[in-house]
């Protein structure tokens, strides 16, 4: 088979929505038709790309490398003979992107400098993920990277559009010093008398996930120190054993911390591009998610604590 661009559009479908069945109707194919395609395709590339399950369907981890592809090929197939980066008077465009704690922010914005070269861009600092729906809402941002929870996608507007980026894993962050530092993977319910550094209420659902899942271990936490601040400064007070706080799976660890996996991993964050969409074509939103995609892949590979534990458990970067 010949890949051409239909079947990479097919791909990207398949991935949003997390079902052959919902693609086909988005398409207009049948689903028998739709999933003969799939077959083809993921014979082309030598290796499945999604893996199939009762709810749907997930991408595996060489499939998140082809998807991010994918969307990179079809948003430059899309921008050839045009001039994304300017308005119809010539002049410059500027893209209002707003960001929640995201670690995939700078390596984002880095690529894009190369993939939109006519297009300024400015960054807006956010905590809320509630709070980047209402700038988005109010038309006051164009694009922005939120965070939500499996079983709480994020709410907004039909004049809002959202795309996963990834869905991630949170691990643990404690202390060098900590009685557990040896262990492979930590139980929540190993640290039910600990104190916690927690990040206040972001609006999409943390930290009541947070509580729920302290709760289904038996435990409500002993102490709780609301935390939002630098990362350095949270882990110089973990480093010290003053608390210990659930992170990003890809947080770098300083001297003196460190990091690891939540056994039966009770917790997990999603990031997604979000768009309002007068402001953002979709062929645009695809080079972004393309970019967040890429800068994610990219700490991966800078996370061997990550890596270690994906190795046995888990295909990286579902999104």
């Amino acid at each position: 088979m010949e890949l051409e661009l239909r079947h990479l559009r097919v791909l990207c479908a398949i991935a949003d929505v997390g079902s052959v069945g919902r693609a086909a109707v988005e398409l207009g194919y049948s689903q028998p038709a739709m999933s003969t395609q799939l077959r083809r395709i993921e014979r082309h590339f030598g290796a499945p790309l999604f893996d199939r399950n009762a709810s749907g369907v997930e991408l595996t981890s060489y499939g998140t490398e082809v998807l991010a592809q994918a969307r990179d090929v079809l948003a430059r197939a899309d921008a050839i003979g045009r001039r994304p980066g300017r308005n119809a008077a010539g002049a410059r465009r500027l893209l209002r992107l707003a960001a929640t704690n995201s670690p995939v922010l700078s390596g984002m914005v880095a690529r894009l400098r190369s993939r939109l070269p006519d297009v300024g861009l400015t960054v807006s600092s956010v905590y809320a993920s509630s709070e980047i729906v209402r700038l988005l809402e109010d038309g006051a941002v164009d694009a922005a990277i939120a965070a939500d929870y499996p079983g709480l996608e994020l709410r907004h507007s039909a004049a809002v559009a959202h795309r996963g980026i990834v869905t991630e894993p949170s691990f643990l962050a404690l202390s060098a010093r900590h009685r557990l530092r040896h262990r492979v993977e930590v139980g929540l319910a190993d640290l039910a008398d600990s104190a916690w550094f927690v990040t206040p209420d972001d609006g999409a659902g943390w930290p009541g996930v947070f509580y729920a899942a302290c709760e289904s271990a038996g435990f409500a936490p002993a102490a709780v120190h609301e935390f939002l601040g630098d990362q350095l400064q949270l882990q110089a007070m973990i480093a010290e054993s003053l608390g210990v706080a659930v992170v990003q799976a890809t947080l770098r660890p300083i001297p003196g911390v460190v990091v690891k996996p939540l056994i039966g991993t009770p917790l997990w964050c999603r990031y997604v591009l979000a768009w309002r969409r007068e402001s953002l074509a979709d062929e645009c939103a695809d080079t972004l998610v393309g970019a967040a995609s890429a800068a994610y892949r990219a700490l991966i590979a800078q996370s061997p604590h990550l890596r270690t534990w994906a190795s046995r458990t888990w295909s990286l970067a579902r999104p």
